[in-house]
């Protein structure tokens, strides 16, 4: 029933839709939300209920001035299966005929009335292009799944920056490595990596590593390193923006720290001094929201159950004290369980049919 404010709706089926709302509100849905699932805006339902089952809208019947009459769209689809044009697109089509000194109608309009015939198809003989799915991971604890990204930094010559290399790990949020160079480089990246299984010592075949799709990331010296290293790559969908959002996300809270430097930086230790100072702080004091506010060390060495787990007795002695104080249950302070990239609606459905 989507776009029902446009378009005129039967008795019958609204007396269906509101047959599903009252329902829906009686098993403690609210009201907003069983219209929106059904494309209903509250007001349309609302006049519903006042004015009956009746439907009183009148549709427009004045046909537009610009529709093309009966013979013109003849005329058309004739060109479009002729032998001339039938293996052509409309972007190819149009051309050839203004080239020919005709113009029938718009490229637009030609793929409208196709997809109207149903002969908008795929027949070339390659295959149909479907659309990709992003990958899902999940990381239950630390050192499961990594994220990694590479960022600009302004230095104090216009067009010139220095980059920011850095790894998290997306269970913790913990910055695992990091590096500042004056360039994009595989090699780099392969050196940043490698650095980082050794810090956190994990063994082979236990790390996913989940990137974009730039150069660096896909450089023949990071995929070769990767394997001598046993960490499974992951790459976002090409042109999705989100699919590193972890990543993403730990940049924005770096440059809009108040403590960002206001002027570019000088050069590469510069930066380096400013960067480490960041990541000490994020990881050792920064009280993550995603983390029920723990630091990304508390959680990175599992002693996020302690002490959440002492927030929830001081909650609990409070309430206590003051019940009055309280109208429902106390804040959450439960450990934040499994953590998941590119949660997908396929996921969550096996989670809701697991459960």
């Amino acid at each position: 029933m989507g776009g029902a404010r446009g378009r005129l709706i039967g008795a019958e089926e609204r007396a269906r839709a509101l047959q599903l709302i009252k329902e829906a509100c009686r098993a403690g849905c609210g009201k907003r939300a069983a219209c929106e699932a059904l494309g209903l805006s509250v007001r349309t339902v609302q006049r519903w209920q006042r004015e009956g089952l009746e439907d009183g809208r009148k549709g427009s019947r004045a046909r537009p001035a610009n529709a093309l009459s009966e013979g013109e769209r003849d005329r058309i689809m004739a060109l479009l299966n002729s032998p001339e044009y039938r293996d052509l697109n409309p972007n190819q089509i149009v051309p050839r005929m203004a080239d020919d000194g005709i113009y029938l109608a718009s490229e637009s309009t030609l793929y409208r009335l196709l997809r109207e015939a149903k002969m908008n198809r795929h027949r070339e003989r390659s295959k149909p292009p479907s659309p990709s799915r992003a990958k899902t991971h999940v990381a239950s604890g630390p050192n499961q799944v990594w994220s990694w990204d590479i960022t600009y930094l302004p230095t104090q010559v216009a067009g010139v920056f220095l980059y920011l290399y850095m790894v998290i790990d997306i269970y913790s949020r913990k910055i695992v490595a990091w590096q500042v160079h004056a360039c994009e480089d595989s090699e780099l990246a392969a050196e940043l990596v490698t650095e980082a299984c050794f810090v956190e010592n994990v063994p082979r075949d236990q790390i996913t590593l989940h990137s974009d799709n730039g150069s660096p990331m896909k450089g023949a010296t990071m995929l070769v390193t990767l394997q001598k290293l046993g960490v499974m790559p992951s790459f976002s969908r090409p042109s999705v923006s989100n699919d590193n959002a972890y990543s993403e996300s730990l940049f924005r809270t770096l440059k809009y720290r108040p403590q960002y430097p206001q002027r570019p930086f000088a050069d590469c230790d510069q930066a380096r001094d400013w960067v480490r100072t960041f990541v000490d702080w994020y990881n050792g004091e920064h009280r993550h929201s995603g983390l029920r506010f723990v630091t990304p060390n508390e959680r990175h060495r599992g002693q996020d159950h302690e002490i959440l787990t002492r927030r929830h007795a001081v909650y609990q002695q409070a309430k206590q004290r003051h019940p009055e104080r309280w109208s429902g249950q106390t804040r959450n302070w439960s450990s934040v369980g499994e953590v998941v990239l590119n949660k997908t609606n396929q996921y969550t459905q096996e989670m809701k049919n697991a459960a």
